[in-house]
C-alpha cells in the first residue's frame, strides 16, 4: 500500500530577509505582514529576540520571514559592520526586502547595505516605509536613487500600501527554498551539529572529516557560513551541517548571539537530525535548553552530545547525572552520547543514534492500530469530568511522520496534562525513539457529550 501524499516531505518554504538600518520599522512591517504582534518593536536599536523567523502567508503562498532587526551601529567601523551583518542575513535568504525610511532619504548606512545586496544577486524588493499619507509618496519616489528598481510606498504602522508590497514579492520569490533538498530527499540523511559557542561542534565536525575544515578558536563567533560536510560515521554516510563555517573576518568577532540564533535556525531548518553538543564539563546552561525547544518545535529529530567528557572526574559526572534528571527529563526520548571531540572517544557511536532518531522520525502508526491503542487508553484512563461535562477522544490519525504528527478528534476540548498523558503513552507504545511527537486536538463543534 503506497503511503499517503502527506507523508511525503514539504518542500522547503522560500526565505525572506527584511534588511535595513535600525529605525525604520523592519518589525513593524514584520508584524504588518503576518497581521499579528511578534516580533519586537521599540525605538532601541540592537534588541535581541528570542525567535527571529516567522511562518508567513500571503495570496495561498507560504514563505519564511526572517527579521534581521537588532543591528548595532556605532561609530567605529560603522559602515563595515552593516555590511557584515547584512550579507550574513542575506546570504541565508531567497529575496530580500529591503526597508528605507522614505522620510529620512538616503543614508551611508542605507548605501551599505545596498552594495552588500548588489554582490549577493539576490532579488530585492525595496520598501520605501514612512509613507503614512499620500503626499507623502514624493518621499518614496526619491529612493529610485538606491540602483534597486521601483519604491514601494508603504506604511507597515496603518498597513497602507502592504498588499501590493507583497504581491510584487511574490512575483520575485521562488516557488521552492534553495536550502530544499533535491530529488525526493535522495542521497545522505542532513545531520545538523548545533549548540552554544565553544562547546565542540567544529572539533566534532573535523574529528568526523578528519581535516581542519572549520576553523577552531577559544573565541566564541569564529564561524560564520555554513559549510556542508560528506562524512562516513560507522561506514554510514552523512552530510553534516556545522552551525558554523570558516570565519573571513576574524579581526572582530562581531556576530552576536542573536545571528548565532540566526545561523542555528537556518542549519535546523535545513537538516533532518539535529546532534545538539552540550559542554559536559559545565552545568547545563538555559541556552542549551533554548537551543533544544528549537529543535524540538522544528519538528527535527533530536541527539544529544555530551561532550569533554576526557575533562569529567567522578564528582562532575555526578553533578551532570542530577543536572540531566532536573533540566533535560522533556528531552528523555532523545538518545545520547558521551564524547571526547578532542580525543575521538565516543563519536562513532554517533551513527547509531542518529540512526535510531531518523527510524523514531519516518515512524508511522497504521490508523486501525493507533485507534484501538487510543481505545484501550482512555477505557483505562478516562478524561476528567470538567463543568459537568467528560470530553471523549472519538478516533485519532497520524496525519504525516517527520515528524510523527497526530490528530485527536474529539468531542470536546482535552485539557494539557491530558493530551501529555497521551503523548507520553504513545511514546511507550510505538517508541518515536529521538523524535519529537507532535498531538493535536480538533474539538467537534457543537456535539454533545453523551
Amino acid at each position: 500500500m503506497s503511503e499517503p501524499a502527506s507523508e511525503a516531505a514539504a518542500p522547503a518554504r522560500p526565505v525572506v530577509a527584511v534588511v535595513g538600518r535600525p529605525n525604520v520599522g523592519k518589525s513593524t512591517l514584520v508584524n504588518r505582514i503576518l497581521g499579528r504582534r511578534e516580533a519586537v518593536v521599540q525605538d532601541i536599536p540592537g534588541v535581541t529576540r528570542d525567535r527571529v523567523s516567522y511562518d508567513a502567508e500571503w495570496a495561498g503562498r507560504e514563505f519564511v520571514l526572517v527579521d534581521t532587526g537588532g543591528w548595532v551601529s556605532d561609530a567605529r567601523g560603522m559602515t563595515a559592520m552593516i555590511a557584515e551583518q547584512a550579507e550574513m542575513a542575506i546570504s541565508l535568504a531567497d529575496a530580500v526586502l529591503f526597508v528605507v525610511d522614505a522620510t529620512v532619504g538616503t543614508t551611508d548606512e542605507d548605501e551599505a547595505v545596498v552594495r552588500v545586496l548588489r554582490r549577493s544577486r539576490k532579488p530585492v524588493v525595496l520598501a520605501a516605509n514612512k509613507v503614512d499619507a499620500p503626499q507623502f509618496e514624493a518621499d518614496a519616489a526619491a529612493m529610485w536613487n538606491l540602483g534597486l528598481g521601483e519604491p514601494h510606498p508603504v506604511s507597515a504602522l496603518h498597513g497602507r500600501g502592504s498588499g501590493e508590497l507583497l504581491d510584487h514579492l511574490l512575483d520575485v520569490l521562488p516557488a521552492r527554498g534553495a536550502a530544499a533538498p533535491s530529488d525526493g530527499e535522495s542521497g545522505p540523511h542532513r545531520v545538523a551539529i548545533i549548540g552554544r559557542p565553544n562547546v565542540g561542534k567544529s572539533s566534532l565536525l573535523n574529528k568526523l572529516a578528519r581535516a581542519e575544515r572549520s576553523v577552531v578558536s577559544d573565541v566564541s563567533g569564529t564561524t560564520v557560513d555554513p559549510v556542508d560536510e560528506l562524512v562516513e560515521i560507522g561506514g554510514e554516510p552523512f552530510r553534516l551541517i556545522d552551525t558554523a563555517g570558516i570565519r573571513r573576518r576574524v579581526k572582530e568577532a562581531s556576530g552576536s548571539e542573536y545571528y548565532a540564533w540566526l545561523r542555528t535556525q537556518a542549519a535546523i531548518e535545513r537538516a533532518e537530525v539535529c546532534v545538539v553538543v552540550i559542554d559536559a564539563s559545565e552545568p547545563v546552561s538555559e541556552q542549551d535548553l533554548k537551543i533544544l525547544s528549537g529543535v524540538e518545535e522544528a519538528g527535527r529529530g533530536t541527539v544529544i552530545v555530551f561532550n569533554k567528557w576526557d575533562l569529567l572526574d567522578e564528582e562532575r559526572q555526578r553533578y551532570l547525572e542530577r543536572e540531566i534528571e532536573r533540566d533535560l527529563r522533556a528531552w528523555s526520548w532523545a538518545p545520547t552520547v558521551n564524547i571526547s571531540a578532542l580525543t575521538g572517544r565516543g563519536v562513532q557511536r554517533l551513527a547509531r543514534a542518529v540512526d535510531v532518531a531518523l527510524e523514531g522520525w519516518g515512524t508511522r502508526i497504521p490508523t486501525g492500530r493507533l485507534n484501538a491503542f487510543l481505545g484501550r487508553i482512555v477505557a483505562a484512563n478516562p478524561h476528567p469530568v470538567r463543568g459537568g461535562k467528560q470530553p471523549r477522544i472519538l478516533f485519532g490519525t497520524q496525519t504525516q511522520s517527520r515528524p510523527p504528527t497526530v490528530v485527536l478528534f474529539t468531542s470536546g476540548r482535552l485539557d494539557a496534562g491530558y493530551v501529555r498523558f497521551v503523548e507520553r503513552r504513545l511514546r511507550e507504545e510505538f517508541g518515536f525513539a529521538g523524535s519529537p511527537v507532535h498531538v493535536e486536538v480538533r474539538a467537534r463543534a457543537g456535539r454533545r457529550d453523551r
